[in-house]
């Protein structure tokens, strides 16, 4: 395999690696490498047996690796113009939430309208910006009966439980030092 010619040019460096780490791939990178270098590590190691672990990629055989590189990343689908549109919708769903739910001081018209925005970001879970609405709009007593969750790739996922697990693990204690204290005041 020709890393350059199969690799699909949606992947950045950074997906790669995190492709690399995940699957455990005994590949050696640094800062250094440039997405090139990757590639071509890549592309060697797949001449290689390879054996996989559990991943959040669901990538179990040598196969499976190469038909999801050779595809577009499936966490790139949305282009620049796209985001900021979906970006300009968040910020008005959360204009609305901290304005007390309040239609008449927002840019919507009715319900229906602010539940088809919703509906329509809530797919782009990824976007912090996308899961704070839908936490916001979750709160909201006029939707009572329906929940906005948005849809979260594994890989995000796996980041976000790993974010919470270093948040649960701070230890805050009280150390008692005794010893002499001068205080001056002048």
């Amino acid at each position: 395999m020709d890393a350059w010619a199969q690799i699909h040019k949606s992947f950045s460096k950074s997906d790669l690696i995190d492709i690399i780490n995940d699957l455990e791939l005994k590949i050696v990178h640094s800062h250094g490498d440039n997405k090139k270098d990757i590639h071509e590590k890549i592309s060697n190691l797949l001449k290689e047996k390879i054996v996989f672990k559990e991943n959040h990629y669901n990538i179990s055989n040598k196969d499976g690796l190469i038909t999801f590189l050779t595809n577009q990343n499936p966490n790139k689908t949305l282009t620049i113009k796209e985001k900021e549109g979906v970006m300009i919708i968040c910020k008005q769903i959360i204009y609305y939430c901290v304005n007390n739910y309040n239609l008449k001081l927002s840019k919507y018209k009715s319900l229906k309208d602010l539940e088809d925005d919703a509906d329509y970001i809530k797919q782009f879970g990824d976007i912090p910006s996308v899961r704070r609405a839908c936490k916001l709009l979750n709160k909201d007593p006029k939707f009572k009966n329906t929940v906005f969750n948005p849809r979260i790739t594994p890989q995000t996922q796996k980041k976000l439980e790993e974010r919470m697990e270093l948040k649960q693990n701070v230890c805050q204690s009280l150390q008692k030092n005794q010893g002499d204290i001068c205080v001056t005041f002048d």
